[in-house]
């Protein structure tokens, strides 16, 4: 695929200013034409734009834990129960809910291990193949598929990239098969390693279903001083939450997404801007090197506490909004 003119909807998170950022912004596009946070101008031309594909307004999510031996009790506890409160505040789904006509709501279905030590390195095509693998095992066969999003946590120190091809880090069995996507080409720029935090997409699998995905990286500074996803707060499970707030509210507004970059066409989208925008990406581009400004850890509406997000894409501010 030609790097300089193929155009795809973006259905990753990305640090600013890293060169994954930069891999993926030369492609942003459509495949064919078609309250603000305090110091951000508003960006009309940046407003997302219904395509009418399909929306998820009564999301379920489910979590895995990848490399189960390499995380904390006190990670997984934190996280299960932030991205829970999160995804169904009051205030954060307020301004979600500007994108549907129906009342949103979410329900978290819980969260377990999957065994095993942490991969060194996880791919895109590792990924699918899991799914795929889980679903050839039956393990979806009580979950309604057109509502759940099946989130893939990876541990402290894998690296996640977009490569199709498998490494054999998540499964080996065989037979497994899914139906490929349009990648990119490989490129070590656009790992986790430089700036790569997430994305979702969905799985076509060999039964004939549609199962939905996320997967994001244990965002850290490293000991050594590398950088792996996008570490903005100050404990590394904070970012993971903001992770997968912003990857769970993308999947819940452009689901098919994957479906559009596979056949290069605009039939499969939700909501996403003229410049191939999920509801989570703008935001982080505009905050630039200062991402505190779209990062925050928000005070529930219940009083409850107070959780880590990432501010999302509002057309009614026209730029990233946050209660």
């Amino acid at each position: 695929m030609n790097r300089t003119t193929a155009r795809r909807p973006l259905n990753v998170v990305l640090r600013h200013g890293s060169s994954a950022e930069k891999v993926f912004l030369a492609q942003a596009g459509l495949p064919m034409p078609e309250a603000l946070v305090p110091g951000l101008p508003p960006t009309p031309q940046h407003d997302l734009i219904n395509h009418g594909g399909r929306t998820i307004s009564a999301l379920r999510f489910v979590s895995y834990y990848v490399g189960a031996v390499a995380w904390a009790a006190s990670d997984i506890g934190n996280i299960d129960r932030a991205l829970a409160a999160a995804m169904r505040d009051a205030g954060l789904n307020g301004i979600m809910q500007q994108y549907f006509t129906a009342p949103i709501t979410t329900a978290f279905d819980g969260s377990e291990p999957l065994p095993g030590p942490a991969p060194a390195i996880v791919s895109q095509g590792d990924i699918e193949a899991r799914v795929a693998d889980l679903d050839a095992q039956g393990k979806f066969g009580n979950r309604d598929l057109a509502s759940t999003v099946f989130v893939f946590l990876l541990p402290p120190g894998t690296v996640l990239n977009t490569n199709a091809a498998t490494t054999g880090a998540l499964t080996r069995r065989a037979g497994v098969r899914t139906a490929r996507r349009r990648s990119m080409p490989a490129d070590d720029k656009d790992d986790s390693l430089h700036g790569l935090g997430g994305f979702h997409g969905s799985v076509h699998t060999a039964a004939g279903r549609t199962v939905y995905y996320a997967v994001g990286v244990y965002s850290e500074t490293r000991p050594d001083g590398t950088v792996n996803g996008i570490p903005v707060f100050d404990q590394a499970w904070k970012n993971v939450v903001a992770t997968f707030y912003h990857e769970l509210n993308e999947a819940r507004t452009d689901p098919d997404v994957e479906d559009a970059i596979r056949d290069g066409s605009n039939a499969h989208l939700g909501w996403v801007s003229r410049q191939g925008e999920e509801c989570g990406d703008f935001p982080v581009f505009e905050a630039g090197a200062d991402l505190t400004k779209v990062f925050k850890e928000i005070a529930l509406a219940d009083g409850s506490g107070t959780v880590p997000v990432q501010c999302q894409y509002s057309n009614r501010v026209h730029g990233p909004e946050c209660p």
